[in-house]
Order: structure tokens, then C-alpha cells, then sequence
């Protein structure tokens, strides 16, 4: 397992479609702050539109993945712009909701939906991408890759058959690995956690901390990981990061003890252990810098949670 999937099981990333709009003509759909812990989404699978958000507009192509992790507002309106909207109608009728104002030909085919998130884990990940990641799968995969995603996608909501939920999950949680991958792939990353990924022997290290988080890490045996000097390592890792080795390994160790904690199966103790304290006093205390809560009450905070 690499270190993206490893970050991505802890912020217990899931998607989810809500409903697919079939627009023509003028129209304009407002979108507004996501919950804590959503980020919303929206694949283009025919036409276009634009997406304008505070203080910029994204036009939106075939074949586009828009998702934004942090939850901003946004408008999705025909690129023309026009005064005269048209009516749009709800329909309830099909395995999912469909908004339209045509029954014809289409301006734009538009599937939207949620990836959720842990948010003590979530910003782990989201808080390093930027607004808006904008993802051109059809240049990235290939038309092909493309249109294999939309046709399961349409596959299995007209149908839904047996797994199917699970079938549309997995579909939304390969469409954000594929916009992270693009994010590290393009190298415009900020220094964070996400960062150290760009980093093939970076990435080596921040997996060894999340596979052995009970083990006494030092600078050096993570550089040994990383195939890497002592110093070299260092310097890398703090370029990328823009923080030190230690607390990476701290802010892991409380993200993994997190994920034990919602499980319920150990005791604090257990979990301290776990994740290399050997006093449950001192686990508590970076616990609760951390997190911002207590680990009895992070426990009890979840299993009150719906």
C-alpha cells in the first residue's frame, strides 16, 4: 500500500452522487458552502458550462472533473450567460434525481455529487489542494478511460442491481485519486503533507511512519527509507513539507490513533501503545494538541455521531 492510499483509508474518503442535470439553453444553478467534511464534485459527460466562483469563472468542457475541497460556493450557468433562464424541473421518477429543462438536445450533461470526509483526518489531505482542482480526464486517461468511467457510471444508476452503491462509490473515489494524482503530477503543490508525495523517496519514508507508527523514528533511520543522507533528507523533507520529520511523525501517529479511537476495539491505552507512547499520560497530551479534544472524548464524540 502507498502513502496516498494509506492518508486517503485514515480521512475515510467515500463519494457519492446526488443527481445529474440535463440543461439547455439559459440556465443557472446555485451551489452553496459545503458542510464541514464535503467536498462536492461534478464530472461533465456532454457540452459545456461555466463555474463561476468568488472572484473567478472556470469554463467546463466534456470530459471535465471539477472537485472542490473546500467546500466553496459556486454558480453553474450556460456559457452565454443569458438573462432569460428556463424553468427547471426536479424528476424523482429514476434511480437518482435527474434536473432538466429540456427533453431534447442538451447543452450540457452534468453529473454531480460529495466526496465526505473525516474532517479531523480530512485535513490531512484538503487542506493543501487549492479551491478548485480542475481535471481534464479525457487528456489525462484518454478518451477511452473516459468514456469507460461514464458508461459504468450510466450502467449502474439506470440499473441498480445488487452492489451497485458500491460499484458508484468506488467509480467516485478512483475520479478524486485521479485529480490528486494530477495535482502531485503537475508539481504545483504547496508545501504539506501532500507535498512529500511528489517525492518518490519522500513518500518512502512518510509510508514507513504510517506502517510502524509504534517505532522510535529518527532522522536518520527515516533516511535510510528514503535512500537518502541524513542532511539531504532533512533539507528535502522540510522544502517539501514545511515542517520537521518529527512532527509529520507526531501528526500520523494522532491521525492512526484517531482511526483506532472511532473503532472502539482498544483501550486508550491500547492505542497509545499502538502508536508508540508508552505512557498514556503523554499520549493524551499530544492527543489533545492535535486533535483538539481528549481521546475519551474523541471517542464518545463518535460513537454519538449518526
Amino acid at each position: 500500500m502507498d502513502a496516498l492510499t494509506r492518508v486517503l483509508e485514515l480521512a475515510q474518503v467515500q463519494g457519492a452522487l446526488d443527481l445529474r442535470c440535463q440543461l439547455a439553453g439559459g440556465f443557472s444553478l446555485d451551489h452553496v458552502d459545503a458542510e464541514p467534511g464535503e467536498a462536492p464534485f461534478h464530472l461533465v459527460l456532454g457540452g459545456s458550462a461555466a463555474m463561476e466562483l468568488p472572484g473567478h469563472t472556470v469554463v467546463m468542457e466534456a470530459g471535465d472533473l471539477l472537485v472542490l475541497p473546500q467546500g466553496t460556493r459556486h454558480r453553474v450557468h450556460d456559457l452565454r450567460g443569458r438573462d432569460v433562464q428556463t424553468a427547471v424541473s426536479l424528476d424523482h421518477a429514476g434511480p437518482f434525481r435527474v434536473k432538466r429543462n429540456t427533453e431534447g438536445d442538451t447543452d450540457l450533461d452534468l453529473l454531480c455529487g460529495r466526496f465526505t470526509f473525516a474532517p479531523d483526518a480530512g485535513r490531512l489531505l484538503f487542506s493543501a489542494l487549492p479551491e478548485v482542482l480542475h481535471i481534464r480526464l479525457g487528456r489525462e486517461h484518454g478518451i477511452d478511460a473516459l468514456s469507460g468511467i461514464v458508461t459504468m457510471f450510466r450502467d449502474e444508476v439506470a440499473r441498480m442491481e445488487p452492489g451497485a452503491l458500491a460499484v458508484v462509490t468506488a467509480l467516485t473515489q478512483a475520479l478524486f485519486v485521479f485529480a490528486v494524482r494530477a495535482q502531485l503530477r503537475d508539481g504545483v503543490m504547496p508545501p504539506s503533507l501532500l507535498g512529500l508525495m511528489v517525492d518518490p523517496r519522500l513518500s518512502r519514508a512518510l509510508l514507513a511512519m504510517l506502517r510502524e507508527p509504534e517505532r522510535e523514528w529518527t532522522v536518520a533511520s527515516l533516511a535510510d527509507q528514503a535512500a537518502m543522507s541524513r542532511a539531504t533528507f532533512a533539507r528535502h523533507f522540510e522544502a517539501r513539507g514545511n515542517v520537521a520529520p518529527h512532527e509529520v511523525l507526531t501528526l500520523l501517529r494522532m491521525h492512526l490513533a484517531a482511526d483506532l479511537l472511532r473503532r472502539g476495539e482498544l483501550t486508550a491505552g491500547a492505542v497509545a501503545d499502538r502508536v508508540g507512547y508508552r505512557s498514556e499520560s503523554a499520549f493524551g497530551k499530544a492527543f489533545a494538541r492535535v486533535m483538539g479534544t481528549t481521546p475519551a472524548r474523541f471517542r464518545r464524540d463518535g460513537k454519538a455521531a449518526p
